[in-house]
């Protein structure tokens, strides 16, 4: 029922496309495998391996595919665990349907989305505990400035007025990023902002 719930949301927009469902981790897998789609929307919970499992398999086994992790809960394990499993992002699946593909989207152009609630828990995370070792790269000024925007859970086009650049410049300064500190996506980019400490208080979005 859900299932059938997410495609009339996903197919109900004029640029996406649901390409393939499956009920079980494993079937997630061999699927994504498969079809190699640009996105997959996957639940934590499935009987025949959990949704985090199939998430580090297909991640690690089709890296242009990303992954945006639904659940009925916001319990802090589902989280860290879901990115430390390489996910670009985590929903709550009672999110209106407009975030939902929103967050399909955004997703799919580089970006990371989290439930406001879920990101505040996550900076909570990892501003009580000591902070794991930075990656020492250099980064400019305004690279830095980016990485502290990023962190805070703004989007590309909030970081563009924030800082008054263009869309082009925003995407090149979070490439070069990615690229530096050898990010795979986006919400590895706000584990490293709070790792620089360039996060110091809960920012909701």
């Amino acid at each position: 029922m859900i299932r059938h719930s997410l495609r009339l949301i996903v197919d109900g927009a004029s640029d996406l496309e649901v390409v393939g469902e499956a009920g079980t981790g494993e079937g997630a897998v061999a699927k994504a495998v498969e079809l190699r789609p640009d996105v997959v929307l996957m639940d934590i919970r499935m009987p025949g391996g959990d949704g985090i499992e199939a998430t580090r398999r297909i991640t690690s086994e089709l890296p242009g595919t990303r992954v945006v992790v639904l659940s009925m809960f916001e319990l802090d394990e589902y989280v860290h665990a879901a990115l430390q499993a390489g996910a670009s992002g985590f929903l709550l699946k009672d999110a209106e349907p407009d975030r939902l593909v929103d967050a399909v989207r955004r997703t799919h152009t580089g970006e990371s989305l989290f439930a406001p609630s879920i990101l505040t828990r996550l900076v909570e995370h990892y501003l009580g505990r000591s902070m794991p070792k930075a990656t020492s790269a250099l980064l400019t000024e305004r690279e830095t400035e980016v990485l502290t925007l990023i962190g805070r859970g703004l989007s590309n086009q909030e970081i563009t007025h924030t800082l008054t650049i263009s869309m082009g410049t925003a995407k090149t300064h979070i490439g070069n990023l990615l690229a530096k500190l050898q990010a795979r996506d986006r919400a590895q980019l706000v584990i490293a902002a709070y790792e620089r400490g360039l996060v110091t208080t809960p920012h909701p979005t």
